[in-house]
């Protein structure tokens, strides 16, 4: 297959948003899924107690998180959001006019409301970064496949090597790291809001350019061959990306897990070192892997779209908006402004208000399904996108 992104004639419906009702099971299904997975991560980046790992649970919580979650969402975010870019601009190229240029006014609105929540509740946005993916790689979407894999490793190796720069300099200072982000322990809301919004400047770039760019050009490369539109068609393919991913992450990622949970506490530093290079590294490997996974139960779920299934499917149609929706309920449970758990709870705490917090997600996005409404975040970028007159549906 080529690397165009042409559509079918059969596919041109005119430029604007999908109907709800028009989409495809698996990458909404993804989606809805995945966000679990940034709320564990997430509500764990609140905590600001000396020792988050003080229990039995907080470990066992620790071990597997950190073996198949941390580091695995943002790359499965990312490569779901490079398949959502290119079937986007297949819609935009049937309608005619600009699709880049439109494309970009969308990417700097993302920009925007990142900026917007990276200062008001959680410097570590993802949709900034998205937006300055959108930005400066949107002209990938018109390049060959050959480019879009030379790019991505380009990326891949320059992360690496970045990552391994950082860690042993932080070593070699002993900054061991234990808070986040500095703000996350301002009492004020004024003084944390302006650190938030440094932190934000600082985080979404190197987010951008270490972390999320190789599985978005994935995801792009899968859109081209519909991957995850007819998972059916591509069921090997994706029981083999699957088996390979999530194994890549998975051994990967479980001897740094041990540390992190405190159950191998005599590794040499250098391996400490080493092994977290190798964790958050296998941890693209792991977005694939999930990705395969979810587009594999989507054959068996299309042929029965059960409550449970409908529902995280509603969450993954109104991902931002359920995405906005967990950092305001983090930052009212866990800054010292709010509640002020992040500074006495440790992991197996901050995994229960993750899970509850995404299980009420899911509830609000299946009363929004029913009445027929979209998200507010998704309907206000559609909205800024296309103008007064975006198309219906």
């Amino acid at each position: 297959m080529t690397g165009s992104s042409v559509p079918a004639p059969s596919e041109r419906r005119g430029p604007g948003p999908t109907s709800l009702g028009q989409r495809a099971l698996a990458p909404d299904l993804a989606r809805g899924f995945m966000l679990l997975f940034i709320a564990l991560v997430n509500a764990q980046f609140f905590l600001t107690a000396p020792d988050i790992v003080a229990s039995v649970p907080d470990q066992l919580v620790v071990l597997v998180q950190s073996t198949v979650v941390n580091a695995r969402a943002i790359p499965l975010f990312s490569l779901l959001f490079g398949y959502g870019m290119v079937q986007l601009l297949r819609r935009l190229d049937a309608g005619g006019g600009r699709p880049l240029g439109v494309l970009r006014r969308r990417g700097v609105w993302l920009v925007v409301i990142g900026l917007v929540h990276g200062a008001l509740l959680l410097p570590v946005d993802i949709i900034g970064a998205y937006g300055l993916a959108v930005l400066l790689f949107a002209g990938l979407l018109r390049a060959g496949d050959a480019t879009l894999l030379w790019v991505s490793g380009a990326f891949a190796a320059a992360s690496i090597g970045l990552r391994t720069a950082v860690v042993m300099l932080r070593a070699a200072s002993g900054d061991d790291a234990s808070v986040a982000a500095g703000s996350l322990v301002r009492g004020d809301i004024a003084a944390a809001t302006a650190e938030r919004l440094q932190e934000w400047v600082l985080y979404t770039p190197v987010t951008l350019l270490t972390v999320v760019v190789p599985p978005l050009l994935w995801g792009v490369w899968a859109a081209r061959r519909r991957i995850l539109d007819d998972p059916a068609r591509h069921r090997r393919f994706l029981v083999w990306a699957a088996t390979a991913g999530l194994g890549t992450a998975v051994l990967g990622g479980f001897p740094d897990a041990l540390i992190q949970a405190e159950l191998w506490t005599d590794a040499p530093l250098q391996a400490v070192n080493v092994l977290a290079v190798v964790h958050d590294v296998t941890g693209w490997a792991g977005g694939v892997g999930w990705a395969a996974l979810i587009g594999l139960v989507a054959i068996r779920a299309a042929e029965r779209r059960g409550a449970v299934v409908r529902a995280v499917e509603a969450v993954g149609q109104r991902s931002m908006t359920c995405y906005l929706l967990q950092s305001v309920v983090f930052t009212a449970a866990f800054a010292p402004y709010g509640a002020g758990l992040g500074a006495s709870q440790g992991a197996a705490v901050a995994a229960a208000i993750g899970a509850a917090t995404w299980a009420a997600t899911v509830a609000v996005a299946e009363t929004m399904r029913r009445r027929g409404h979209r998200g507010p975040a998704e309907t206000l970028v559609r909205r800024l996108t296309y103008g007064r007159r975006s198309p219906a549906g």
